[in-house]
């Protein structure tokens, strides 16, 4: 993660090209976790059209199946970490080990600082990680973007694209199989409620410490980080995809990372009548339904920014997507609600009552950006 500029890859191959589209679109997802959700119900309160009623609804995860913009902001933070991983594939396998032990190390930290900061994510805001063991949420954003990357590099170091695809296959077929089908102790197959699916039963045997907020199954527990090892996947092969020179343009790409997307979205829905599409599950057709607006949002976002060149445009969200991890840490870690109302609160309450929940927005957006803006400028990228 982080910054796409060119680099070598360690197998001294071409740089890795520079894609500002990925920062650009990495930024709009991180946008909404800085505080963006909040735009559309202070508009409705400032305005009062029903329309942002609907957007501010979007703003929110869906309660159990179903989708909602919202759901998008994790899977497609995910899929992005397969496309910078796809943009210069490395094969190690051919390697003498001594040359690949580095890479194997960095993707071992790289797994366990997630985990470790996942952790500390979960008890921030001044709570703190607590000493008693089985007080600790081991479950995380940061933690299952750890697992799926790692997996997935692991299969793009050592297999063929051909391989790579079956793999991606057969965990959909297999984990959906083993939603609908697979019976298990003290519960029924294929029954997807809360406290009685196969993930309930799967985080409570391998699962320690607590859950998030109590809930069964945890969001990020231990059977739905399979599937997501497909989000990862599925950039990977966008990203081989982008990469290669295409016959008839830039544009033809475009149109194929739409159509593709498309696709995929048919596909999820075509499913959600026999495996409904949910985010806690994470079921198959929630990973195909997210992959397809994933593929259409790179699209879009690649059409604009690396086809049109419309990169100024780009530029607020390309400040925040590379450092996307370290203003993620900092949304629990730092009570940036506090510094904004420091510097603006007097403003904001000299306006209007009704305008007031929108200026709060503002002030809390332009705090984070200007921190990113300054660590853009110092050419400080944190990356894992």
């Amino acid at each position: 993660m982080g910054m796409t500029q060119c680099t070598p890859s360690p197998q001294g191959n071409a740089p890795r090209p520079r894609l500002m589209s990925l920062d650009a679109l990495r930024g709009f997802d991180m946008f909404w976790i800085l505080g963006g959700e909040a735009l559309f119900g202070a508009l409705l309160l400032l305005t009062g059209w029903a329309g942002w009623q609907w957007a501010d609804g979007q703003m929110h995860h869906s309660q159990w199946h179903g989708f909602h913009f919202y759901d998008l902001i994790f899977p497609l933070f995910i899929f992005l970490s397969g496309v910078a991983l796809g943009l210069s594939p490395k094969r190690l396998d051919t390697l003498p080990f001594q040359q690949r032990l580095p890479l194997y190390w960095h993707g071992v930290k790289r797994l366990l600082l997630l985990l470790l900061l996942g952790v500390l994510y979960n008890h921030g805001w001044g709570t703190g990680v607590p000493m008693e063991p089985d007080n600790i949420r081991y479950a995380s954003v940061l933690g299952r973007i750890g697992f799926a990357w790692f997996f997935a590099a692991l299969l793009v170091w050592h297999t063929p694209l051909r391989t790579q695809i079956i793999v991606a296959l057969g965990i959909l077929i297999v984990y959906g199989a083993a939603q609908l089908w697979l019976p298990f102790p003290g519960g029924q197959a294929g029954v997807l409620l809360p406290s009685q699916s196969i993930n309930a039963y799967v985080d409570a045997w391998l699962l320690p410490g607590i859950s998030y907020q109590g809930r069964t199954p945890d969001p990020e527990g231990v059977l739905s980080t399979i599937p997501a090892v497909v989000n990862v996947l599925a950039g990977v092969f966008v990203g081989h995809f982008i990469v290669k020179p295409h016959r008839n343009g830039e544009w033809a790409k475009v149109g194929l990372l739409l159509l593709a997307g498309a696709v995929s979205l048919a596909a999820g829905w075509s499913l959600d009548g026999v495996l409904p599409v949910n985010k806690e599950l994470w079921t198959s057709s929630f990973v195909l339904v997210t992959t397809g607006w994933s593929m259409i949002l790179l699209g879009v976002f690649y059409a604009l920014v690396d086809v049109l060149q419309w990169q100024r445009a780009a530029f607020f969200f390309v400040v925040i997507g590379t450092n996307a991890i370290i203003i993620y840490l900092a949304s629990s870690l730092v009570q940036w609600q506090y510094l904004a109302q420091s510097l603006f609160g007097g403003i904001v309450r000299a306006l209007p009552e009704t305008a007031q929940p929108l200026a709060q927005v503002f002030g809390l957006l332009v705090v984070q950006w200007l921190v990113l803006y300054w660590l853009y400028r110092k050419k400080i990228f944190v990356r894992i």
